[in-house]
């Protein structure tokens, strides 16, 4: 299966983002990083919210792994990727990305488990799902 091409959404630092030297909370990269992976999501067709109403099932992140290189700050306008990297039965893995233009600022690999929303366990990722991402 090919993985759909390196997704970019792009956003603004502001002050909430920042501790108060005005550089990027470390934590805050954690949260563009999971905005990207949910317009990526979005990008497919696949809405977040009617996949628990309807399937009772949601993404959680399962593992990451995150190299600080440089600081993002406040006003920046900074670019997250999402590349699919690896599709499991019921896991996805991602290479993402943090760039300040032509700065890598961040890098991670997180791995996000397809997830009973009832019970909170692991489960497969609907087939008609791998469908969206064969294309």
């Amino acid at each position: 299966m090919r993985p759909p091409p390196n997704f970019s959404w792009t956003c603004r630092v502001y002050w909430e983002d920042t501790d108060a030297g005005g550089v990027v909370y470390y934590a805050n990269y954690l949260k563009f990083m999971e905005r990207c992976r949910s317009e990526w999501l979005r990008s497919l067709g696949i809405d977040q919210r009617r996949l628990r109403e309807e399937r009772g099932l949601q993404f959680a992140v399962a593992g990451l792994t995150v190299t600080y290189r440089k600081a993002a700050c406040l006003d920046d306008e900074i670019a997250v990727t999402a590349e699919l990297e690896r599709l499991g039965g019921a896991t996805i893995d991602f290479k993402q990305t943090i760039r300040r233009g032509d700065v890598l600022l961040t890098d991670a690999g997180v791995r996000v488990a397809c997830v009973d929303a009832a019970k909170m366990r692991a489960c497969a990722i609907p087939r008609d799902l791998f469908a969206e991402w064969r294309r």
